[in-house]
């Protein structure tokens, strides 16, 4: 049934009519179906939901992976008057206590959050205290083992569904192939005929791939800026090239800035600024730079480096021309980037030694007589298990996104189950005398706030609370003594400040030890983490096909998301224009020196000789000839080694080829 809203969007956004697939989707959610909305970047997705939240009984919670698109979008709503809040890291504890009472009273329509925030125990509490009307999941493709920015904690997002008896959900992505596409919908039961997808071509954006040796990249780029008019995005690799190329740009006479995740926040947002009102042509940027940017005339998108996938480039030249007027997309390509790209990939794999040491610390807290079951068979209870993930990743020698991605892995093989997250440490000083503070209170209130102040240890302004001690002597609860701090922290008694994140898991000991080989779990996971590495290899190696293509650039890259609907030569990009391009290294790729490698391995041994008391792995090898960063590199000055980094231009694959070869003539450990 489709009903006319034109009226109602008039009235409450401000628009005429619904641009193509939103009225669907709409009708769809207003239907009480659940949809995936698959639109192009900039073509008004977030408009399905933020009308369908006006019309619902309750609250629509929106989960977002970014900050900047949480910001952006409630400044929107906000503007047409419309109720909507955000929990996340920026409020004050009196912010967060006003949006709950805002959500609890009605007042408020739509809550943004990110999904890690449902890991937070007292957020868990009050949604499932709130009646919610709809799931919003906006950059849905994260979801998605087979997306291209995949986020493990989203893979939760089904679940929670289910347990919050959210009965309505709404995906939304610019990018999904054919496969990602079914298999988000597959994880929220949502019908084929409830994904609506507009094309995905879009004609005003000239795609262009110029073939260019790196030392004439700068002028190359150069030449290409005094070709464009109006503001424009370049984006690069790593942090220091965007420093470099922006210095040069400046040098010649561009109005440009470098953006990265190096720099200080308050620093990023001037840039951001600068460039919203035209004050910047040019932003230098990783892609840190982007997501949530509603600029709408930016004239060109030009990558200096590669880009790292498919969809990362289909999202990033997506930024350009929304507002209908063309805009040139390029990218100056050869094949160096590769090697920086695919050892990103092979960074993020852990060994399966590591993985065992994750399952080796679980299993460590578990009660005495629970560890008997270890051998012949699992107990069936359950018990807790505490971590912090920084003291976990130097534990294990994982890096922390690996790591977290590993922790997701084993909630969903109902190994651990979040219960809640607490700070270990809480430390504060006063702003009020202590006599003073005591004297608000009545004599017990009073007893309990002078217990607190006599178990922290103070050093010379900053005290630390012993929470044991005050159970031990007092009887007082650890929720009790934080309640009180944050009081006197709100009411400016005391400044209050913690650290130290730690993470509480329910263990399924029948699930972790539930083969008969006490080693499958860790093989499990291992075998998991290496099909993402081959996926990841595999799709470097598509991007590459794809600029090399010798048939429309336009048709093709539509066909790669599932859009039969392309023109099949678009009449406006390099290869309709007669220019094909081949893509190659400016200089040969470097060999590994066998015996040079031979020797920064044994440099590594005798460095970490008494300090490192597990096997030295391959990957341990690889990473450190390569010049990747690890817990164990950081903790032991691993990168003042001789030879560290002395094969970092070369290819993984091919250090790991003759690592290998080493290891087995020394007979491997």
């Amino acid at each position: 049934m489709t009903t006319d809203y034109s009226s109602l969007l008039q009235t409450l956004f401000g628009f005429p009519s619904f641009r193509s697939g939103q009225q669907e989707v709409v009708d769809s959610l207003l239907n009480q179906r659940s949809s995936l909305a698959i639109f192009p970047t900039g073509s008004g997705k977030s408009l399905c939901y933020q009308f369908v939240a006006t019309q619902l009984p309750h609250l629509t919670l929106v989960v977002s992976p970014l900050l900047a698109l949480m910001k952006d979008q409630l400044a929107f709503l906000h503007s047409k008057g419309i109720a909507a809040a955000s929990i996340d890291l920026t409020l004050t504890a009196e912010q967060n206590k006003q949006v709950m009472n805002d959500v609890r009273s009605g007042e408020c329509k739509i809550l943004m959050v990110s999904v890690e925030r449902f890991k937070n125990e007292r957020f868990r509490q009050f949604i499932e205290s709130i009646q919610v009307s709809m799931l919003v999941i906006d950059e849905a493709h994260c979801i998605s083992e087979w997306g291209h920015n995949f986020r493990p904690d989203y893979l939760k997002l089904p679940a929670y569904q289910q347990e919050l008896n959210i009965p309505l959900v709404l995906l939304l992505t610019a990018t999904a192939t054919k496969k990602v596409k079914l298999d988000m919908a597959r994880r929220f039961n949502i019908a084929p005929d409830n994904i609506v997808q507009t094309g995905f071509y879009r004609p005003n954006l000239n795609l262009n791939v110029l073939p260019v040796v790196e030392k004439n990249k700068n002028q190359a780029l150069l030449e290409e800026l005094q070709r464009q008019q109006g503001a424009g995005i370049v984006y690069v690799t790593l942090q220091q090239t965007a420093e470099q190329v922006a210095r040069f740009l400046q040098q010649n006479g561009v109005a440009a800035s470098a953006y990265h995740a190096g720099l200080d926040s308050d620093i990023r947002q001037n840039i951001q600024q600068d460039f919203m009102v035209n004050k910047l042509q040019v932003v230098v940027a990783t892609i840190a730079f982007g997501m949530g940017i509603d600029k709408s005339d930016i004239r060109f998108v030009v990558h200096y480096d590669l880009p790292k996938s498919i969809e990362n480039y289909s999202q990033e030249i997506g930024r350009g021309g929304r507002d209908g007027q063309n805009a040139n997309c390029t990218v100056l390509a050869n094949l160096d980037g590769l090697v920086t790209i695919e050892n990103f990939v092979y960074g993020d794999t852990p060994d399966k030694s590591a993985i065992e040491r994750v399952i080796k610390d679980i299993a460590s807290q578990a009660p005495e007589q629970s560890t008997s079951a270890s051998h012949g068979g699992a107990s069936g209870g359950t018990y807790q298990w505490e971590t912090q993930i920084n003291s976990l990743s130097t534990l294990s020698n994982i890096r922390q996104l690996p790591l977290k991605t590993l922790l997701v892995q084993l909630e969903l093989a109902k190994v651990i189950r979040p219960l809640y997250a607490y700070f270990a440490e809480f430390k504060y000083r006063f702003n009020t005398d202590k006599a003073d503070i005591l004297n608000l209170f009545s004599k017990e209130r009073s007893d309990f706030l002078n217990a607190v102040f006599t178990h922290t240890d103070m050093k010379k302004v900053w005290g630390v609370v012993n929470f044991d001690s005050i159970f031990e002597h007092y009887g007082a609860e650890r929720a009790r003594v934080v309640t009180a701090l944050e009081y006197l922290h709100e009411h400016n008694h005391i400044e209050l400040a913690s650290r130290l994140i730690t993470d509480v898991y329910e263990v399924n000991q029948q699930a972790l030890l539930a083969d008969d080989s006490p080693n499958s779990l860790a093989e499990n996971l291992a075998h998991y983490f290496a099909e993402n590495e081959r996926k990841e290899v595999k799709r470097i190696a598509a991007l590459v096909r794809f600029f090399e293509l010798n048939t429309c650039l336009n048709y093709n890259l539509s066909a790669y998301f599932d859009d039969q609907q392309a023109p099949k030569e678009c009449g406006h990009c390099s290869v309709c224009n007669g220019k094909v391009a081949k893509l190659d290294y400016s200089t040969p790729i470097p060999q590994p020196d066998k015996e040079q490698v031979a020797q920064a391995m044994a440099a590594l041994n005798t460095h970490l000789e008494g300090k490192f008391n597990e096997t030295i792995t391959e990957s341990i090898y690889c990473r450190f000839l390569t010049a990747m960063t690890m817990p164990l590199f950081t903790r032991l000055k691993v990168r003042q080694v001789a030879g560290f980094g002395s094969c970092e231009f070369c290819r993984y694959a091919d250090v790991k080829a003759v690592v290998s070869e080493i290891l087995d003539e020394g007979a491997r450990p």
